[in-house]
């Protein structure tokens, strides 16, 4: 198998034409067809169906097509990172449940290594995303959480990925909801409250399942569901409809001014940490960048926000990493 027969594949099951294939690629028909043919004897399948009307993908060329994808992405994600000969400022990226924090962390990350060179991304994605993007190395490392509800069955698929989770903080669940809502007067709210007004989750794709789920306790009854994709739309939901969304103690500055955030009578706990793959060690970059994420989850003044000690928070980010400090922190 060659890189270049899974270009070929790509290709060709996004036109769907080998002649339109080959003379875009300046390669014969023929000299396509045989590459294609090979590559099916190779993996003992067949991955496309060729008949009079065209070529269309076989169930097997569907699954196949998918890992091609993920090879032919990681290959040129070396090539841009590498091949130039380049030298560059550093590379860091980092894959999240949608957390104010954890942007505002990278905001603050961003603007401390502000030079040429540099490559950063962040992507607020989804749950099973996450573990994809750590356990293939497109990301260095993610951040979601572990509750009673989802625990024993997410750790299992960490496990699965080759992945570690390192707890950041542990969180009573809170219900955000807006300054005028029927609930927004009281200092607690039970689970019974909540059944006649609309819950708000985040979208999980193909993939969704309840314990992949970025809100706790999913199986709630509830008057009816809206599902968003990201925190802009969500906020103003929040602002603007009687719905509401469960989440950590934990606010971003958009959602201090209209928006309510009350503990729920739960027996549940959140445990937001981040993942890493058990095969890397954390570079300078990340270790930074966790270290400003802890600076700041540290500086939470919330009573229902239960964070480990400093030094210990500390100690592990330098266990984890390419670099050592032997100085310790009190």
């Amino acid at each position: 198998m060659r890189l270049q027969q899974l270009r070929y594949i790509i290709a060709i099951a996004e036109s769907g034409s080998i002649n339109a294939v080959a003379h875009s690629m300046f390669i014969s028909q023929s000299s396509l067809s045989v590459a294609v043919r090979d590559l099916e004897r190779e993996m003992g399948i067949r991955i496309f169906n060729r008949s009079t009307r065209g070529i269309s993908l076989t169930s097997d060329g569907v699954e196949f097509l998918s890992y091609a994808r993920q090879v032919v992405e990681q290959a040129d994600l070396l090539e841009s990172r590498y091949a130039s000969g380049e030298p560059t400022g550093g590379r860091l990226s980092v894959s999240s449940q949608h957390y104010a924090f954890a942007v505002q962390s990278f905001i603050d990350f961003v603007a401390r290594h502000d030079a040429p060179g540099v490559q950063f991304t962040l992507r607020e994605t989804r749950t099973a995303d996450i573990i994809t993007d750590v356990g293939s190395f497109r990301s260095d490392l993610g951040i979601l959480y572990l509750s009673t509800s989802n625990e024993r069955p997410l750790r299992g698929r960490l496990r699965e990925a080759g992945l570690t989770f390192t707890s950041l903080f542990r969180s009573r669940p809170h219900v955000f909801v807006r300054e005028g809502h029927p609930l927004a007067h009281r200092d607690h709210i039970e689970v019974k409250d909540l059944e006649p007004f609309t819950r708000y989750t985040f979208e999980q794709g193909m993939e969704s399942s309840l314990y992949f789920s970025e809100e706790p306790l999913p199986t709630l009854p509830h008057d009816r569901q809206i599902v968003v994709s990201d925190r802009a739309t969500m906020t103003s939901l929040l602002k603007g409809y009687d719905g509401y969304l469960i989440s950590t103690g934990v606010r971003s500055d958009e959602m201090f001014s209209g928006i309510r955030s009350i503990p729920l009578d739960t027996d549940e706990v959140m445990n937001v940490g981040y993942v890493i793959h058990g095969e890397r060690r954390l570079s300078a970059l990340a270790l930074d960048y966790l270290d400003l994420l802890t600076d700041r989850i540290i500086g939470f003044k919330d009573e229902s926000v239960v964070v480990p000690a400093r030094h210990a928070l500390k100690r592990t980010l330098r266990q984890q990493g390419d670099v050592t400090d032997d100085s310790e922190e009190t």
